[in-house]
C-alpha cells in the first residue's frame, strides 16, 4: 500500500519524464499546508533559473499582518512573481510541472497568475 506522498511522487515522475523528453524548462510547484513554492528549472534539470515562494520577505509583507501563505491569494501572488523573475532571466516558455498535485485550488491559482503575467505553458 502506497502512502499519500508516494502516490503523489509516482504521479509526478510520469509528468517529469514527459517534460524531460520535450526538452523545455519546467515550472515546478510544491505546496505545503502553510506555504507554496514555485521554481523554474533548466531543461537539463541542473539549475534553478528562478524561484518564488510565500516564505520570501517581500511576499509576506504584501500578504499583510496575517501573512498567510496557504491560500489562493498568496498562490496567485507567487505565480505573478515567478513569471516576472523567469522573464527577467530570459525565459518565455515553460512546461508546467504540478508535482503530482491536483490542478485545483492553490496550484491552479498559481498557474493562472503566471499565465496572466506573460509566461507561456
Amino acid at each position: 500500500m502506497l502512502t499519500k506522498k508516494e502516490q503523489r511522487l509516482r504521479r509526478a515522475r510520469q509528468t517529469r519524464l514527459r517534460i524531460a523528453q520535450s526538452g523545455s524548462a519546467r515550472l515546478t510547484v510544491f505546496r505545503s499546508n502553510l506555504h507554496i513554492f514555485a521554481s523554474v528549472i533548466s531543461d537539463d534539470g541542473a539549475r534553478v533559473l528562478a524561484s518564488a515562494s510565500t516564505v520570501e520577505k517581500e511576499v509576506r509583507d504584501q500578504l499583510g499582518a496575517a501573512g498567510k501563505g496557504g491560500n489562493a491569494a498568496a498562490a496567485s501572488l507567487v505565480g505573478k512573481r515567478i513569471a516576472e523573475k523567469a522573464k527577467a532571466a530570459g525565459i518565455e516558455k515553460v512546461a508546467f510541472d504540478r508535482s503530482g498535485f491536483a490542478y485545483h485550488g492553490r496550484v491552479k491559482a498559481l498557474a493562472e497568475a503566471a499565465r496572466e503575467a506573460g509566461l507561456q505553458f
